[in-house]
C-alpha cells in the first residue's frame, strides 16, 4: 500500500520555499538591471543563460544558472506556480534532501539534452526543466505504486503544463521533455539506492544531516569537474564520509557529535571556497560580471578576513538550524542510534 495519500494540493515546505526565494531574487535582480519587468537577452547571457556553446566551452555553471533566471515577470510566475503546485508533494514525500537531488538532476540534464536537440543557435532560460522533472518524480512514485493519487492528477497537471507551453511560440520543448525524463529517472535510482542502503549502512540519517551532506557533495561535484582524476578521489571521499558518518550516528551521542561536526566541514568548505576566489582578484579582475565586480571590490582588498567571517557564519547558522538535533543528541542514552537503526531496517525503498 502507499505510504501517503495525496490530495490535490500540498502546502509547500522548506526546500520549495528556498528555491523559490532564490529564484525570484536572481530573477527579480535581472528585472532591475533592465528597468522593467522584462530582462533582454544580453543580460540574460551575461548572467547565465544556457546558450549552443557553453558545454563546449566548458562553462558548466551555466547548467545550473539558466534554471534560476527568467524571461520576464509572466515567465518566472508560471513557473514559480509549477513548483508550487508540485514541488510540495514531491518533497513531503521523499525529503528536502532528495527533493534537491531530483529537481538539480532535472535542471542539469534538462539543458544538456536541450542543448543536443538544438540544431542552431539558441538561448534559454527558466525552471521550466525542473519543475518538469518534479512531475517526472511524482509520475514515478506513482507507477512504483508509493504516491496515492488518481491519474487525473497528472491528467490535469500535465494538461496544464502543455496548454501553457503551447501557449509560448518560444518554448523549449527540449528542455521540458528532458528535465521531466530525468526527474523520472533521478527518482527511480534514489527508490534503488533506498532499497540497497539496508546492506551497506545502519542507520536512517536525519533529514538535516542528509541535506548537509548533499550541499557537502555539490561543492565536491564542482571541484571535481576539473579532471578524472579529482572525480575519482571525490566519489571515494563522498563514500567514506557517509559511511563514517553513519557509524558514528549509531554510537551514543552520536548525532549531536555528527551535527557539530558538519558545522566544522560547513566553515571549512566555506574558508577554502573563499581563498579560491582570493585568485579572481588578481591577474583576471575585473571580470566583465557587474554583481561579480561590485563584490570583488569589497572582498579583494581582505580576503582571508571576509572568508575567515563567512566560514564562522557558515558555522553559526549550521549550529542555530540545526539546534533541535543537537539538543536530541546531548540529551541521547542510547535511544537515538537505536530508533535511526531500526528505522533503516523498516525502509524498503523512498
Amino acid at each position: 500500500m502507499p505510504s501517503y495519500r495525496a490530495s490535490f494540493f500540498e502546502v509547500p515546505h522548506a526546500a520549495v520555499y528556498a528555491l523559490m526565494t532564490v529564484t525570484v531574487l536572481a530573477s527579480g535582480f535581472c528585472f532591475i538591471q533592465a528597468g522593467g519587468p522584462a530582462a533582454p537577452a544580453e543580460l540574460l547571457y551575461r548572467y547565465g543563460g544556457m546558450y549552443s556553446g557553453a558545454i563546449a566551452r566548458h562553462e558548466y555553471w551555466r547548467l545550473l544558472a539558466y534554471g534560476f533566471l527568467h524571461v520576464n515577470f509572466v515567465h518566472l510566475t508560471m513557473n514559480m506556480l509549477c513548483l508550487v503546485l508540485w514541488g510540495g508533494h514531491l518533497e513531503r514525500r521523499v525529503g528536502p534532501a532528495y527533493f534537491l537531488s531530483i529537481y538539480l538532476c532535472a535542471m542539469v540534464f534538462g539543458a544538456v539534452i536541450g542543448n543536443g536537440i538544438h540544431a542552431t543557435p539558441y538561448l534559454t532560460v527558466g525552471a521550466s526543466g525542473a519543475t518538469s522533472g518534479i512531475l517526472g518524480g511524482l509520475l514515478c512514485l506513482w507507477i512504483l505504486g508509493k504516491l496515492d493519487v488518481r491519474f487525473d492528477f497528472f491528467a490535469i497537471n500535465i494538461g496544464l503544463n502543455i496548454a501553457f507551453a503551447l501557449g509560448n511560440s518560444r518554448i523549449d520543448w527540449g528542455v521540458h521533455l528532458g528535465g521531466f525524463a530525468a526527474g523520472l529517472i533521478a527518482c527511480a535510482l534514489l527508490d534503488l539506492i533506498e532499497k540497497v542502503n539496508p546492506y551497506a549502512l545502519r542507520c536512517k540519517f536525519p533529514e538535516a544531516v542528509k541535506v548537509n551532506l548533499t550541499l557537502l557533495a555539490c561543492v565536491a561535484a564542482v571541484w571535481a569537474w576539473s579532471g578524472q582524476a579529482q572525480a575519482i578521489a571525490a566519489v571515494i571521499a563522498c563514500c567514506a564520509v557517509v559511511k563514517i558518518v553513519d557509524l558514528v550516528l549509531s554510537m551514543r551521542k552520536g548525532l549531536a557529535i555528527v551535527v557539530i561536526a558538519l558545522a566544522g566541514a560547513n566553515a571549512v568548505t566555506v574558508l577554502l571556497c573563499g581563498l579560491a576566489l582570493a585568485s579572481s582578484c588578481s591577474p583576471r579582475w575585473p571580470t566583465g560580471s557587474v554583481p561579480l565586480d561590485n563584490f570583488l571590490v569589497t572582498f579583494c582588498p581582505n580576503p582571508v578576513l571576509i572568508s575567515g567571517l563567512a566560514a564562522i557564519g557558515a558555522a553559526a547558522v549550521t549550529l542555530w538550524l540545526c539546534a533541535k538535533e543537537i539538543s536530541r543528541g546531548i540529551e541521547d542514552v542510547g535511544f537515538v542510534g537505536t530508533s535511526l537503526r531500526a528505522e533503516r531496517g523498516r525502509r524498503h525503498g523512498l
